[in-house]
């Protein structure tokens, strides 16, 4: 069944009334520019106001909200920093805009066991820099980490370039407190890093997108910090052969702890948004960032040496060294300011696919075969060593009726494309608002109807962000 937002209750000034005497101590805002700036996030330019932005300060608050909510039918989207790619936090039916904002404490930063417990409105980049001060890692670090929260990245699934080498955010979370659409508050698992009791309810929520539950405390795993790093940056004249260049890699015996790929077009748009200074030769059509970290700087050393021997036979036109810190960070902010320099380039719609990284020449092929025949242009990067490709569709010159009726053909050739080199549709931004309709070209309908049977036991209501992921 597809809700619509006539199936749920309009609030009224008797409701919002009530909702102020319920709840003393919590932030109501329901003028226009707040109902605007709460109503959109990342996802290109899509707008859905709320008819009421709530900003509780505890888990209690959130619980009589969300019993409230389900006793009302009305619709509540949890929202975390604002920075998803896929719609996940667009109010698509109105209701409720739940912000986590004000859940922002770091509650435990455990140092014996290496885990932290954290609200989830904690912003990623201050809780990476506060584990490092005790020498301590979190390795999962999306481009939005200076604004993103945890929470967010978790109902996500997001990732960044490290994943490569220290794994997903699933292999970070322990446990979750969470709350249920019926208000009832429960925690998922345990703070261990074994679990077999039952089935496992952490999992579950990780890349849920907020609709099953609202994730309100998190216990994470974390890791000593490495040492030392070094940074490569090898330009290629053919992209297919940079992408050739990752399986490569690895099956010489490197694990690198980032290993990022990044499209001429791409480079040229960041460096003039920027203002970057960076001799990009004119032969090069794309090139790849290698990280190599560790705890013994010689050792990295031979192995960023011996890296850069296999770039240069698979005809790397240079391999560079970044030679201090400051030219590291450089480098680094050309990639991570990369989605933003496009975005500020063109009106843009941004897919995230993901493959097995052998493949990811094929998909690089296909994407470009598939812009000549639609009559687009497209900028890609991605965390080439996990296969993950976002691929920017510009459109620049294109008419208005090819973008919006033709283009989304070309979109659903490019899933057909993923799916058949044995990816999927999103290897971390997720699957919100606008990915939804091409899930039915991953999965069978058996699957789906589990994704819906678990929706339907968590949320018979259907209030708890609707409209997103599957119907």
């Amino acid at each position: 069944m597809e809700w619509n937002s006539s199936d749920y209750t309009l609030l009224t000034e008797k409701h919002f009334q009530e909702l102020r005497k319920m709840l003393p101590g919590t932030l109501f805002f329901q003028d226009e520019e707040s109902r605007q700036n709460y109503g959109h996030d990342e996802t290109e330019d899509l707008v859905f106001k709320p008819e009421l932005v709530v900003i509780p300060s505890t888990v209690l608050e959130i619980s009589l909200l969300m019993k409230w909510c389900s006793e009302n039918h009305v619709p509540i989207t949890p929202r975390g920093g604002g920075t998803g790619l896929s719609g996940g936090a667009l109010p698509v039916h109105g209701g409720i805009l739940l912000s986590l904002e004000k859940l922002n404490q770091i509650l435990d930063l455990d140092e014996r066991n290496q885990q932290a417990t954290v609200e989830s409105g904690v912003i990623t980049q201050v809780f990476m820099d506060t584990v490092e001060e005790k020498g301590l890692y979190y390795p999962i670090d999306p481009s939005s980490k200076g604004s993103s929260f945890l929470g967010g990245n978790i109902a996500h699934g997001s990732g960044g370039p490290r994943v490569v080498k220290y794994g997903t955010i699933r292999d970070y979370v322990l446990n979750l407190e969470v709350v249920l659409p019926s208000g009832e508050i429960i925690w998922t698992g345990a703070n261990t890093i074994k679990f077999s009791s039952g089935y496992n309810l952490t999992q579950l929520m990780i890349g849920s997108e907020g609709t099953l539950g609202i994730i309100t405390k998190i216990v994470l795993k974390l890791i000593p910090k490495p040492s030392f790093s070094v940074l490569l940056l090898a330009g290629f004249t053919k992209m297919e052969m940079a992408c050739e260049a990752v399986s490569k890699i690895f099956n010489a015996g490197f694990t690198p702890s980032a290993l990022e790929f990044m499209e001429r077009k791409g480079l040229e748009w960041v460096m003039e948004y920027e203002k970057i200074k960076f001799n990009l030769k004119p032969e090069v059509e794309a090139m790849l960032m290698i990280e190599l970290d560790g705890t013994q700087l010689d050792f990295i050393l031979l192995e960023a040496e011996k890296v850069s021997e296999v770039l240069y036979d698979l005809q790397a036109d240079d391999v560079l060294l970044a030679e201090t810190n400051a030219q590291k960070e450089e480098w680094w902010k050309i990639r991570r300011k990369m989605p933003e320099s496009v975005k500020a380039n063109s009106i843009y719609k941004e897919e995230d696919t993901v493959v097995p990284r052998a493949e990811l020449a094929s998909l690089i092929r296909g994407i470009k075969k598939i812009g000549h025949d639609y009559g687009f242009q497209s900028v890609c990067y991605g965390h080439a060593g996990d296969g993950n490709l976002h691929i920017n569709i510009i459109k620049g010159d294109m008419a208005e009726e090819e973008w919006s009726i033709e283009l989304p053909k070309a979109i659903k050739e490019i899933f057909e494309l993923t799916v058949r080199l044995n990816g999927t549709l999103s290897g971390e931004h997720g699957i919100g608002w606008v990915q939804k309709t091409y899930m039915p070209l991953r999965f069978n309908s058996v699957h789906l109807n589990l994704l819906k049977g678990i929706k339907n036991l968590f949320d018979p209501l259907h209030i708890l962000n609707p409209g997103k992921m599957v119907e």
